[in-house]
């Protein structure tokens, strides 16, 4: 077949700007093949390459005693004890949802899948945060049924439990959905499998399904930007099959048990491309590919097609060869592909032959080491203008209009849909705070959550960084949890443009901020840039998944109150109403200065609950909607009204960080008073658990009537 003029359109269409096509051809010398063009196109872009990010990414703290793999490999590995450890990651999938939400969302939680048992774990949990345009919008509610059956449809399907996530809403996602999927596996700490390849001469082995044409240019679309030529993008989805990826994790599980393995890595984003150079770089080698010897499941692909498919379900590994006939019985009893497609070599050379051809010959570690690196110019974002007056508001009108947001309403009919019960180790589901999984076999458990509040990072990035991370701190920390470690997943708009680098550059700082000052590092992550339609950018959106470990079950907090509990709220309320749940929902406004973060206070009050966790039968963290949604979602939880005291306003609704709400015993709520006060923590009783009602101050509705509102308020907007 006649490949195609490398013209200056050609170019453009692969995402290469002209100074970086020049670059490569300083580095060959000569004008590429179509075949080499694809090649650096894919890893090049800001998918594979990080060139807008890779500065500030240097930046966060990533090691700590508890750290066995931070980023750079698939997942990041947190040591858990006993000789054990925790794999895990999140990764996006925003583009691919929103052409086509079933399969972009199936295939991101495969991809992350993949991630997590490609290092030797078995995966035990996986989380979702989902960001939609308003519920209004011609296209959200087709996204929201779509995305949450693909995940559901692939989740279920391959057995991994749900343990919780995100859903949230706002105008600025209408043009281009965030579809963030996290894995987390357990392992062996001693048996963890890395992509780096080693030894020259040794066979390099595709292993799964077969390569098709689908998701060729995926990861070289994920640094554009939308426009009104959409739908023209659909053939870069991926498809998925969850069914092939459960039998490639046990051939990949039960291969691994036999040595034979020399390094692994996950067929994604640019796929073969991507996975063979990452290998060969990270072991200073050089790769040659055969093409001729790779499955395929559609005729007369070319060699472009095939080094850039994004074929799902398929994994690439560098082999001892005397143990490759007992690697490929292993294979051939899960019914899977397994070809030696080429092998390791000396130079530095990264040889792609197809049909006795050879369609690419380029320097590998040119590919990865000499791809563009940009310290791209940024803005502050400048300091939020004053809060102007909120006028006091009925607090029974104000809760009301929270609960029936779709932002903050129940979202059992989100999780319903996904499996949270299979394997049999699930201690808490999704609903209030962290989701809780037993690490089997054993008295520990682990907590997942994934937190950002995007409102809060666009007013004010480095505040907004933090917070990020202080919530998921005191999501874990609510259910008895100590914190490891997080990943981040960082989406924003078009980083050319310095006011969207700004966000950027402030969310890191907090971050990096807060996760030292927690000692949470960031094991793994993924950056997530060019979310922008027509010129629009999203909400600055940094994910952040985060895991905990729990000793022994009864380290467990609950989440059960009872008639006669005390309400106790530990942390300083000022009332800060900027940016807050209550000002959009009931007044329409998105101003004032993201809440404070003191980091100090922040570790100082959860360590406090821990190490008083006995006392506590049941807590939460304060976030959106401050004391007024934290109790009602308490009480509606257990069946339990509330009595508040008070019916101010800025205390009922008010966000103010490092805040918890303990319900306890009278005696409990006493004793913990006092130890409070010894550390010199504030602590106050702002209520307690008693009969059928939510009350605030003078205003009461019935909590069996705010319970039907909360619970079926996002299906009737969205399903």
């Amino acid at each position: 077949m006649q490949e195609p003029a490398i013209t200056p359109d050609l170019i453009d269409s692969h995402g290469l700007k002209p100074d970086e096509y020049q670059r490569i051809l300083d580095i060959i010398g000569r004008e590429p093949t179509f075949t080499e063009l694809g090649i650096f196109s894919a890893m090049w872009n800001e998918h594979c390459s990080y060139k807008s990010s890779k500065k500030w990414l240097r930046t966060l703290p990533t090691d700590g005693p508890q750290v066995i793999c931070g980023p750079g490999e698939n997942a990041g590995v947190v040591d858990i004890g006993d000789g054990q450890a925790v794999v895990f990651k999140m990764e996006s999938h925003n583009h691919p949802s929103y052409i086509e939400p079933y399969q972009g969302a199936a295939t991101g939680v495969g991809g992350i899948l993949r991630d997590v048992f490609t290092m030797g774990a078995r995966p035990i949990a996986s989380m979702n945060a989902l960001s939609f345009g308003e519920p209004s919008h011609p296209k959200t509610r087709q996204l929201v049924n779509g995305v949450v059956e693909g995940i559901g449809g692939y989740g279920n399907a391959f057995g991994v439990p749900c343990a919780g996530g995100e859903v949230r809403f706002h105008p600025a996602y209408n043009g281009n959905c965030l579809v963030n999927a996290f894995a987390a596996g357990l392992a062996d700490a001693d048996k963890i499998f890395y992509s780096a390849a080693s030894g020259v001469g040794m066979p390099v082995v595709y292993l799964g399904a077969k390569t098709g044409r689908d998701g060729v240019g995926g990861a070289t679309m994920a640094s554009a930007e939308f426009d009104d030529t959409i739908e023209e993008k659909r053939p870069t989805v991926q498809v998925g099959d969850p069914f092939t990826e459960k039998r490639l994790m046990e051939a990949c599980l039960e291969l691994m048990q036999t040595g034979a393995v020399i390094s692994i890595q996950d067929m994604g984003a640019a796929g073969l491309t991507c996975s063979a150079v990452e290998m060969g770089d990270k072991g200073n080698l050089g790769v040659r590919l055969n093409l001729d010897d790779v499955p395929c499941r559609e005729e007369a692909m070319t060699a472009y097609e095939m080094m850039l498919s994004e074929s799902q379900e398929r994994m690439l590994m560098v082999l001892k060869p005397e143990l490759e006939a007992e690697a490929k019985a292993v294979f051939d009893k899960w019914d899977l592909d397994f070809a030696i497609v080429g092998e390791t070599i000396a130079e530095d050379r990264f040889l792609i032959v197809h049909n006795g051809e050879t369609k690419a010959d380029l320097p590998l570690k040119a590919l990865s080491g000499n791809a563009p690196e940009y310290d791209r110019p940024w803005e502050p974002t400048p300091p939020a203008e004053p809060l102007a007056d909120v006028p006091q508001i009925d607090p029974i009108d104000g809760l009301k209009a929270l609960i029936t947001s779709p932002n903050y309403a129940a979202k059992q009919w989100v999780y319903e849909q996904y499996d949270t019960m299979v394997m049999a180790d699930t201690a808490r589901t999704p609903g209030i705070g962290s989701g809780i999984m037993r690490v089997h076999g054993t008295d520990k458990a682990l907590a997942f959550t994934s937190d950002v509040t995007p409102r809060y990072v666009r007013a004010n990035p480095v505040e907004g960084g933090k917070q990020a991370v202080a919530e998921a701190y005191r999501n874990l920390t609510a259910v008895g949890a100590t914190p490891l470690a997080t990943t981040d997943n960082l989406n924003f708009g078009n980083p050319e443009k310095p006011e969207i680098m700004g966000q950027f550059v402030g969310a890191i700082q907090g971050i990096g901020e807060a996760v030292a000052a927690l000692n949470m590092p960031i094991v793994s992550g993924n950056v997530s840039l060019y979310n922008e339609t027509d010129g629009a950018a999203i909400l600055p959106t940094p994910t952040i998944g985060a895991v905990g470990l729990i000793a022994t079950p009864d380290h467990i907090i609950g989440t059960e109150v009872r008639e006669g509990h005390v309400a106790l709220l530990l942390g300083e309320t000022t009332g800060h109403l900027g940016q807050s749940a209550l000002l959009a929902e009931v007044f329409n406004r998105e101003d004032g200065d993201a809440p404070t973060v003191d980091l100090e206070a922040e570790a100082k009050h959860g360590d406090f609950i821990r190490t008083h966790a006995k006392y506590i039968k049941a807590c939460t963290d304060l976030g959106d909607g401050g004391l007024a949604l934290a109790a009602f979602e308490l009480a509606e939880g257990s069946g339990v009204g509330v009595v508040l005291d008070s019916d101010d306003t800025p205390t009922l609704f008010g966000e103010d960080q490092a805040r918890y709400l303990i319900a306890c015993n009278f005696d409990q709520a006493e004793w913990l008073m006092i130890e409070a006060g010894r550390a010199g923590i504030p602590i106050q009783s702002v209520g307690r658990f008693t009969g059928d009602c939510v009350r605030m101050g003078g205003a009461e509705a019935p909590l069996a009537d705010l319970s039907d509102l909360y619970r079926g308020s996002f299906a009737a907007a969205l399903a």
